[in-house]
């Protein structure tokens, strides 16, 4: 049991070092202040097509590792170990 401790622990750390990462990696929301003033198109290419873009992909991965960051924390936080 004490094994299995142990490799859920380092699975942990290295999802909280991924999760770290793709937090960093992404634009923040301020990127696209233009588009509030009105500076910006509203039907560009980019917003027809946001679902296939990187920065969707990079979101649905970082959801993805937010999920299996709380299901680790809850795990390892419980007395099942």
């Amino acid at each position: 049991m004490e094994t299995l401790k142990t490799v859920l622990t380092v699975l942990f750390i290295i999802v909280c070092i991924v999760l770290i990462v793709l937090v960093l990696i992404q634009e923040g929301k301020d990127a696209g202040l233009g588009s509030m003033t009105g500076a910006a198109p509203t039907g560009t290419y980019w917003s027809q097509n946001k679902g296939r873009s990187k920065k969707a992909r990079i979101i649905q991965i970082t959801t993805v590792f937010a999920l299996i960051f709380f299901v680790l924390a809850g795990l390892l936080s419980s007395r099942l170990f």
